[in-house]
């Protein structure tokens, strides 16, 4: 599905030592999310290209989606407002913020 990471994961440790080896394979449309400790630090994409494959599949896939919905008799106003009441619930709560 389109929220799947397509990236590939590299620790900043392997990304200092390959950088040249990590920015030829960029060049040629890769992406790489750099991580610390396990944790995403940052991505290495290409400059000013967009993945035109992944954007219509992504787009594709929500129209799929939305298609999907509609034949269940599911409006995506009710999700919609479902969501912002989960979401004011959720600030009620105290959080916790550990990990990534």
């Amino acid at each position: 599905m389109f929220w799947e990471c397509t990236m590939s994961k590299v620790g900043a440790y392997e990304a200092r030592t390959h950088l040249a080896k990590l920015f030829d394979r960029v060049e040629k449309g890769e992406r790489f999310v750099i991580t610390r400790h396990g944790c995403a630090a940052a991505e290495l994409t290409p400059v000013g290209r967009q993945d035109e494959k992944a954007t219509r599949r992504a787009i594709a896939e929500l129209r799929t989606f939305r298609d999907e919905l509609t034949r269940r008799g599911v409006r995506i106003r009710d999700l919609l407002r479902k969501g912002a009441q989960m979401r004011a619930r959720r600030r009620l709560r105290p959080r916790w913020h550990g990990g990534c």
